[in-house]
């Protein structure tokens, strides 16, 4: 099938949500999708990519074909201070008035006492709980796959 990738627009949250919800029943986990097209729709513009069909419909007519949802990351420098902590619960605190549903981080599997810190506030650790592993491309590999990517 060819394709384009352009920027998502609230017109394709309808069908982002419904390729999230397919992911979730191929991953086995439908009752996991909290994430209406409405909710998608106030914020599917700010880091999301589609990819649609050149004939503007896929053989089963379908108008968007696949979705990349993506988020900036940072680093800390601080520790011991309660920064992390006062940020941790703002950030909290701002995702539950946004109506945001989870918050989830990433931590190294040596540091015992976050991992401690975030299982005593609650945080469950999905590493095993539901096998997801944490994926990284940087360097020259992030580079490489950004060469790849398909022309406009």
């Amino acid at each position: 099938m060819d394709f384009k990738i352009r920027v998502a627009t609230k017109e394709d949250s309808k069908e982002i949500s419904r390729m999230i919800m397919e992911l979730a029943v191929f991953v086995k986990m439908p009752d996991q999708v909290q994430i209406s097209h409405e909710e998608l729709e106030r914020d599917v513009t700010v880091c999301s990519l589609v990819a649609v069909p050149e004939e503007h419909k896929s053989k089963e007519g379908f108008t968007v074909v696949g979705y990349a949802l993506y988020f900036y990351t940072y680093s800390t420098e601080f520790r011991r201070n309660g920064i992390g902590k006062g940020l941790l619960s703002k950030v909290a605190e701002v995702g539950k008035k946004k109506q945001c549903v989870r918050l989830q981080l990433s931590v190294l599997n040596w540091n015992t006492p976050s991992r401690d810190f975030y299982a005593a506030k609650g945080a469950q650790d999905l590493t095993v709980t539901e096998g997801l592993h944490l994926i990284r491309f940087d360097g020259q590999n992030l580079d490489n796959l950004a060469n790849e990517a398909p022309k406009d």
